[in-house]
């Protein structure tokens, strides 16, 4: 397997996901908790590997955590920052743990779910600690917007994630014998 312009394709690979993210954040900021953004810092972490990953994350949360037009918090936008490089560790790890290959629908269902409880968590924590809110009053009312928020990422893991990962090993122009592949092998670049 070999890349064309490897590293500069992959850095351009990196921007794209971040500003896709950004703007279908911003698209769907009237949906709370329904968004496009974790699936595709999962794609990163998946097909780019762990560091391609984390930046998308970084990236996406640098700016669309700063211009929220729900507010800027600084303690609340690290940790959103840090609880979106879970995303990206999922995928890398589903990457590594599957031989390089993508996990069946089922497991990005679960991985979606499970990654978005674990965040929802760390965010509903901060959030108490923050306003001073005692957590388990936090975490209760939050129920009903972690449910969406895990429920949704749970369909859309298991519904975009196989195709954009092939989007995703087109654009980084992946080929074996000189005919393109659809899956990205996070590491062989």
């Amino acid at each position: 397997m070999r890349a064309h312009n490897g590293a500069s394709r992959r850095a351009a690979v990196v921007g794209l996901l971040s500003a896709l993210a950004i703007a279908t954040n911003f698209a769907m900021i009237g949906i709370p908790n329904v968004k496009l953004m974790d699936s595709i810092v999962f794609i990163a972490g998946l097909s780019l590997g762990l560091i391609d990953g984390v930046a998308v994350a970084t990236l996406t949360w640098l700016i669309y955590g700063f211009f929220n037009p729900y507010g800027f918090i600084p303690t609340i936008w690290i940790a959103t920052i840090v609880g979106e490089w879970m995303y990206a560790l999922a995928g890398w790890l589903s990457r590594s743990l599957t031989a390089g290959k993508r996990p069946p629908r089922v497991i990005l269902a679960a991985l979606g779910f499970s990654t978005t409880l674990a965040y929802d968590l760390l965010t509903n924590v901060v959030f108490a600690l923050t306003f001073g809110f005692p957590v388990e009053a936090a975490l209760i009312a939050g129920i009903p917007f972690a449910l969406l928020h895990e429920l949704t990422n749970a369909a859309a893991f298991s519904i975009l994630v196989p195709k954009a990962e092939a989007a995703v090993g087109a654009l980084l122009g992946l080929t074996v014998e000189g005919r393109p592949v659809k899956a990205v092998r996070a590491g062989r670049l």
